[in-house]
């Protein structure tokens, strides 16, 4: 685990349910100190950590070169409410997001959209988790 997670990042992380094959989208990652705490989980497994703001996917990328270089992580600029599946990309089975107030109730018709995206983003058995439980929330995935 990363010198740098907090008390409270590494009590997400730990209380999240990864596999070492698990596919992880990690929504607002920041500057990406849990996605890099999941990537040492992974082995076959990958995680994608987006942001908004280019700043924390730049300061993501600066501190995951190894993880990048492993091909465990990648880093992607985009909104979570914007986010959409490249072409060829699978589908992930666990999504989390901290302090992301579309999903915490704080931005409410942003939420809907971004749920709508979790949905068309993730396999039929896919797991969605917040902050703001002990230490985790899991909230349902809309499925139409």
């Amino acid at each position: 685990m990363s010198a740098r997670l907090s008390p409270r990042l590494a009590a997400v992380v730990n209380a999240l349910p990864v596999q070492p094959h698990s596919r992880v989208l990690e929504i607002g990652c920041g500057p990406g100190a849990a996605a890099r705490a999941v990537a040492a989980r992974l082995t076959t497994g990958h995680i994608l950590a987006v942001d908004r703001s280019a700043t924390a996917i730049a300061q993501a990328e600066a501190a995951a070169v190894d993880e990048i270089a492993s091909g465990r992580m990648s880093v992607r600029q985009v909104a979570g409410e914007d986010f959409v599946l490249e072409t060829g990309e699978e589908p992930y089975d666990l999504v989390f997001a901290v302090r992301v107030g579309a999903l915490d109730g704080r931005h409410p018709e942003i939420g809907q959209r971004m749920l709508a995206r979790i949905a068309a983003a993730t396999t039929a058995r896919a797991r969605l988790f917040i902050d703001g439980g002990d230490p985790l929330r899991e909230l349902p995935i809309p499925r139409a």
